[in-house]
């Protein structure tokens, strides 16, 4: 097992890192098991408090920290403090909220049920398992890890082994912000260990983001050993343009959503279903949108789009590509692997997909846009339900009907009207069908890892 820092611009391996022994693995089970008991016995101000230092100290640290995303995955230097404020942004919601979101509820009329007084309480699980992706190193952590600490439980990573030292800055960060020893710790190693620590009894619950095969793994683990599970298994969001919409802002809006995060990114928009009577119009200023965007170094302030962040997935990504056209898709611009070091790949948009193509019902994790043309909005709506995801939506219309039908019928998480995708603390985030169940963020976040207790007092 290799668990090292691949520098995607370069191709080039940096660190390399040895996975921890059994034993090692067992003393961090232990001490996060312990870190419960204590978590417990404190008060909403206290963790508050603990967690507010946290965000300052990561805050301070933001130039050390943002470069070694970049250099571990290819985002974007700006990206990756983008991604740092994120976190430091998400700490503080929960700090400030976690008391508001947990706090008793108290049943209206107790006499109905025989009362005098009843009532639900959230109370923390204890030791959650994180089996966290690479794509944002900090951020896909620090969504679980602020509510679930704040709500009273310990935490243990694994994350993805092309990004070590993101998990090893994680595995200090919350015990120097003044969380107890063991309240957060991260786990080097294995994909195949990851069983055996979801098994411990001391492991009461598993959030896992990744692949369908991965949260069917972890779920098939979790189901055997009756754990709760959270899972967040990707997309292949729809991006409706209907013909009231302003059709330029689109297209830049478009390009932006297609290609964060160098187009490795969950609920990116990444089939673009545009109404017939704006589509020339759209895809001339979305094509051009796109290939104005610079490829390159990550590090420099000009480039726009980095490198893919393994080998493995510039292969998928362009297999995926190789496939449609080869049963007779058209590259719009883009699909020319470039030469030199490293991973890059360039933004590419295709049009005439057919369900014969991989790219069709496949994922596509980098910067790769399908444009399709839809009649009406009956035919929008069969399109974007036509996938086995349902993460996430972007939808582009003035007309209120459209927007009613659009919010009410699309099969997804989340629908974005005149706007695109993205994750806040404040909302609600996770999908349905193959994209997963459960939710991550806002009031429903934190509550995912709590029992609700109900209390009934004669």
């Amino acid at each position: 097992m290799s668990i090292s820092t691949t520098n995607p611009s370069t191709g080039l391996v940096e660190k390399t890192f040895d996975p921890y022994s059994p034993e090692e693995t067992e003393q961090r089970v232990a001490r996060a098991h312990d870190a419960v008991d204590r978590l417990r016995r404190t008060s909403f101000t206290q963790r508050a408090a603990w967690m507010c230092a946290t965000a300052d100290l990561l805050e301070s640290e933001l130039e050390l920290v943002a470069p070694l995303l970049t250099t571990e995955m290819g985002k974007t230097l700006e990206s990756a403090r983008a991604e740092v404020r994120k976190c430091v942004a998400s700490m503080r919601f929960y700090a400030r909220h976690a008391h508001r979101f947990l706090a008793d509820e108290l049943l209206a009329d107790p006499g109905a049920v025989g009362a005098s007084r009843a009532l639900a309480r959230y109370e923390p699980l204890g030791v959650v398992l994180a089996v966290m992706p690479w794509n944002y190193p900090l951020w896909q952590v620090v969504r679980f890890a602020a509510p679930a600490l704040m709500a009273g439980n310990a935490g243990l990573l694994k994350h993805a082994s092309n990004v070590p030292q993101a998990a090893l800055y994680l595995d200090t960060l919350f015990t120097r912000g003044g969380f107890p020893q063991g309240s957060f710790s991260t786990l080097l190693i294995s994909a195949r260990d990851v069983e055996g620590v979801l098994a411990d009894r001391r492991v009461k619950a598993v959030t896992l983001t990744g692949s369908e095969g991965a949260g069917r793994a972890v779920a098939a683990v979790a189901g055997r050993h009756t754990k709760k599970a959270v899972l967040e298994l990707g997309g292949s969001d729809p991006f409706i343009v209907m013909p009231s919409a302003d059709v330029a802002h689109a297209a830049r809006v478009g390009a932006l959503a297609r290609t964060s995060n160098n187009g490795q990114s969950c609920i990116a928009a990444k089939r673009f279903l545009v109404h017939d009577a704006v589509y020339d119009r759209f895809v001339a200023a979305f094509v051009e949108q796109m290939a104005a965007l610079t490829v390159g170094d990550p590090m420099e302030t000009s480039t726009d789009v980095g490198p893919i962040a393994t080998q493995g997935g510039r292969t998928d990504l362009v297999e995926l590509v190789e496939d449609a056209v080869g049963k007779g898709a058209r590259v719009l611009t883009g699909g020319v692997v470039p030469d030199g070091p490293g991973w890059f790949y360039p933004p590419t948009v295709l049009e005439g997909v057919t369900p014969a193509m991989r790219l069709h019902s496949e994922e596509a994790f980098g910067p790769v846009a399908t444009v399709y043309r839809v009649r009406d909005t009956d035919d929008a709506v069969v399109l974007a339900n036509s996938t086995t995801y349902g993460l996430s939506s972007s939808v582009w219309t003035e007309d209120a009907d459209e927007q009613r039908r659009f919010t009410s019928d699309l099969e997804v998480g989340a629908v974005f009207v005149n706007g695109m995708s993205v994750s806040y603390p404040q909302l609600p985030f996770g999908g349905v069908k193959d994209s997963g169940y459960g939710r991550e963020l806002s009031a429903a976040g934190i509550r995912e890892f709590c029992n609700l207790k109900t209390i009934w007092q004669a």
